[in-house]
């Protein structure tokens, strides 16, 4: 009987906590707007980490394999200057549950499966700034408060086709 036991808390140990707690993917809504807060749905957005790069629709909610790496984004439409951010990984509650109990293992698999990480849930990207977004400033409804880390230079409006 304690052998089963053992054996039993042995794979529960090197499952990873935050692997039974959280999906590989997580859902993210993707918004954007004009400088002065006009709603723009429709743009051709690019999400971009270490795990895969995925085009999206703005307006629209994106499974984001998840991943400790940051998650970069850029938006384009024909009639606004570009948008990017990065939205920033941050180690979630599945993390920390293995490292207070001490699965090692569990921690090293979350690590390596991105299921230890999430972005923030609603991103709203403004076009002509470039942002960056933290789940640490995330509030229970509304998007996440981002900051303006600069100006984008390229526009859609003024290339040629």
């Amino acid at each position: 009987m304690l052998q089963r036991i053992l054996i039993i808390a042995a794979s529960l140990a090197a499952t990873g906590c935050a692997t039974v707690m959280n999906e590989s993917t997580q859902a993210i809504k993707i918004e954007t707007t004009t400088a002065a807060g006009e709603p723009v749905a429709g743009a051709d957005c690019k999400l971009t980490n270490d795990r895969e790069n995925l085009s999206v629709k703005s307006g629209s909610t994106a499974e984001v394999r998840r991943s400790a790496s940051d998650l970069d984004i850029t938006c384009t439409h024909p009639d606004n200057p570009d948008a990017s951010a990065r939205a920033i990984s941050r180690a979630n509650s599945g993390m920390f549950g293995n490292i207070i109990i001490g699965g090692g293992i569990g921690a090293l698999i979350d690590h390596n499966k991105g299921t230890a990480y999430t972005y923030p849930t609603w991103i709203q990207l403004v076009f002509g700034k470039v942002m960056v977004f933290d789940r640490n400033a995330e509030k229970d409804s509304g998007p996440v408060a981002g900051e303006v880390t600069g100006a984008t230079t390229a526009s859609t409006a003024s290339r040629a086709p």
